[in-house]
């Protein structure tokens, strides 16, 4: 038997098995491997609140879904996808691997926000492509599900509406760390006491069978962080996540080493490369990279098998839209070290079938490619948007301010 029809038999062999434990799939497999499937387009569409949706369109009438974008870097990044389609017009989208290695490595100066972000959009349209071509979710082609349902986690910073969120099947919430200002370097003993009774507050108010993180968001100096820290200890947070800016690993592992609390960070960490600092400095347990800026589905799914190596579990970051949410989805649902989703959206307004929250779970997508539909008459008042990041600054001297 040659190396081809051997390679052919076996996937159909795969194939076979799949369709046979889930006849409906077969159904829904338009393009056949031996089919020629070329990418004709790249469509990028502004979506308010500041997300940018991405359309890979081919000349089978299969449309893939990315969301490429850089929060308040829209344009930018619209611009980054520009530059990338000469490489992939004309070409089979289903070399996903092979696409990813090409965008990434030609472009010279490798990495940073914008082109991780651009690439990271591509990729999920392209597995989107690919399993729709194929007729099977995305989690079937990265070896099947670990897991029925994926749990998430909602974002509040008050009594109140976590306790309305709870109504709505949230088990688990991130709020940040209470303050009257913005944090100063070295902060009063008062003001790491407001802090401190909030979190108590909320952690009375919904008891110890929720999970809370608390996001220092890289907005708190690492003296700071450490104080703050210490006094919530006693409430037992799920995680502090960028307990300081993320360039710096070495002070993250230092307050890690400082505190029992599980440390998260990853949203500005971009590829395998960049996680894999974290890891060896052991800055973090709790890994969250962003599904629309560490590199796409295929690059979590690798640093996802790094952390497992050093027993750290994958939390992907999303503070973005549907696209994004169920290409987490699809990747939580993959691996076996995944840990929570984060989501600000469940897509109302934007997909046909929005995602439901049932006793803190997602029940995964059923449908080919990421499972999902943009509803086209539904976004249709939401199209644009100039979001610009937030400009803080001191309201005593006048300095810049994280926020």
């Amino acid at each position: 038997m040659s190396i081809l029809s051997r390679r052919n038999w076996l996937g159909a062999a795969g194939l076979t098995t799949l369709f046979q434990e889930n006849p409906a799939l077969a159904q829904n497999a338009p393009i056949a491997a031996k089919d020629k499937l070329r990418i004709t387009k790249l469509e990028t569409i502004l979506v308010k609140p500041r997300w940018l949706f991405l359309k890979i369109h081919t000349n089978a009438g299969i449309i893939g879904l990315g969301e490429p974008v850089v929060e308040g870097r829209a344009l930018t990044c619209r611009t980054a996808i520009e530059e990338i389609a000469p490489y992939l017009v004309g070409k089979d989208p289903r070399a996903v691997t092979h696409h990813w290695q090409a965008i990434y490595r030609h472009a010279f100066y490798r990495g940073g926000p914008v082109l991780t972000s651009a690439l990271s959009g591509i990729d999920q349209a392209l597995w989107d492509i690919k399993g729709k071509a194929l007729g099977v979710p995305v989690y079937e082609l990265l070896g099947g599900p670990t897991r029925n349902k994926i749990r998430v986690y909602a974002h509040s910073r008050t009594p109140e509406s976590m306790k309305a969120d709870m109504k709505k099947g949230f088990t688990a919430f991130k709020t940040g760390p209470a303050k009257r200002r913005p944090a100063r370097y070295i902060e009063t003993p008062a003001e790491v006491k407001y802090a401190v009774e909030k979190f108590a507050e909320l952690r009375a108010a919904v008891g110890d069978g929720v999970d809370i993180g608390v996001d220092f968001h890289g907005a708190i100096s690492p003296a700071h962080a450490k104080m703050l820290i210490k006094g919530m200890e006693p409430y037992n947070p799920m995680f502090i996540e960028e307990p300081c800016q993320a360039q710096n690993h070495d002070i993250m592992a230092e307050i890690a080493r400082g505190t029992h609390l599980p440390i998260a960070t990853g949203e500005r960490v971009f590829t395998k490369w960049g996680f894999r600092e974290v890891l060896e400095k052991k800055a973090a347990t709790i890994l969250q990279p962003d599904m629309c800026h560490a590199g796409g589905i295929t690059e979590v799914r690798l640093i996802a098998g790094m952390a497992e190596a050093y027993y750290a579990t994958i939390a992907p970051h999303n503070p973005l839209g549907p696209i994004s949410l169920a290409a987490g989805v699809h990747l939580a649902a993959s691996i076996p070290n995944f840990l929570i989703q984060e989501q600000v959206s469940l897509g109302e307004g934007y997909i046909k079938k929005p995602f439901t929250v049932k006793e803190g779970y997602l029940e995964l997508p059923t449908g080919p490619g990421l499972g999902i539909e943009l509803d086209e008459n539904a976004m249709a008042d939401k199209i644009g948007h100039d979001w610009r990041n937030q400009e803080s600054y001191d309201a005593d001297d006048g300095s810049v301010v994280d926020w």
